[in-house]
């Protein structure tokens, strides 16, 4: 999987995008619309991580899919 795939059916993702990171709200994923620079500066502003640990959980959550 690869995040193209992802983006473009990002509705579709958003259920699994809210079980890994349940601290995102609904309107976080909205706006984030399956940009994944969005997606992770979301993630960095709810859990308090740094950039790169961002991606990395989204390169693992990716990995799981």
């Amino acid at each position: 999987m690869n995040w193209d795939q992802i983006e473009g059916k990002w509705t579709e993702w958003t259920g699994k995008a809210q079980q890994q990171w349940g601290k995102l709200t609904d309107n976080d994923l909205q706006e984030a619309k399956g940009d994944r620079r969005e997606l992770a500066g979301k993630i960095q502003h709810r859990y308090g991580v740094t950039k790169d640990e961002a991606e990395r959980q989204i390169d693992s959550w990716m990995a799981g899919l």
